[in-house]
């Protein structure tokens, strides 16, 4: 199920899927096997929108020691709770900038020209930096990954650095910035009419969540849905 369609999905009022991630968030990259599953497992039923969040767009200055110490915890939790692998090579990188905007402007990219494969591009972008050591933070390297889409890498380049893709992404982070999200990965579903109903807000294994989103269906998609303790 495609963005577009969900779009319509959206003007009909009929429930969906709002996915708000980063694809250089590591938790979002631990929950990655969680979304696909979801979104295949509900398609037609509950379309999928995903909103790129913004974790640390723009960011300008290079990490530290600290934020190496912090950000090293942070992939062990995520790697011990996911089990999803990571390079830590990537420490051994020296003035590294940690800025979200690139990856998450590839994203949505993708999701610009082939929204269906929107999702699934972004995993890959976040396996390329989690666990193969490439820099997400580049132009190039985002869009050779685009190749393995279908897209011609100098091409996928320039529309990443136009204006639509630009001004899109900046929509995505005042989208989720308006919705008051504060962490990433965040899935809600409902409508734009009736309200959400909060699946996850930050990562959760898949364990009942099936189960619990058909009974939420079942009962008239409510605003409150009763999700299963992690």
């Amino acid at each position: 199920m495609t963005d577009q369609q969900s779009e319509t999905a959206d003007a009909r009022g009929a429930p969906h899927f709002i996915y708000f991630a980063d694809p250089m968030c590591s938790w979002c990259y631990g929950f990655a096997p969680v979304i696909e599953t979801l979104a295949k497992q509900f398609e037609g039923r509950l379309p999928l929108r995903i909103v790129m969040g913004g974790l640390r767009a723009g960011n300008t200055t290079e990490m530290t020691a600290k934020d190496r110490e912090y950000i090293r915890g942070a992939w062990t939790r995520v790697g011990e709770a996911s089990g999803q692998p990571f390079d830590f090579s990537f420490f051994d990188r020296e003035h590294f900038t940690y800025d979200t905007e690139p990856a998450c402007r590839a994203v949505v990219t993708m999701r610009r020209l082939a929204p269906e494969k929107a999702l699934a591009f972004k995993a890959r972008v976040s396996q390329a930096f989690y666990a193969e050591n490439r820099d997400t933070t580049d132009a190039k390297v985002l869009a050779q990954l685009a190749t393995e889409f279908g897209f011609d890498a100098e091409r996928f380049e320039l529309e990443m650095l136009s204006a639509e893709s630009r001004n899109e992404t900046m929509r995505d982070f005042l989208t989720s910035q308006q919705a008051g999200v504060q962490g990433f990965p965040l899935l809600a579903a409902g409508t734009e009419a009736g309200g959400y109903a909060l699946v996850t807000s930050g990562f959760r294994t898949l364990d009942g969540l099936p189960e619990a989103i058909d009974q939420w269906l079942a009962a008239g998609a409510p605003v409150q849905m009763a999700t299963p303790s992690q």
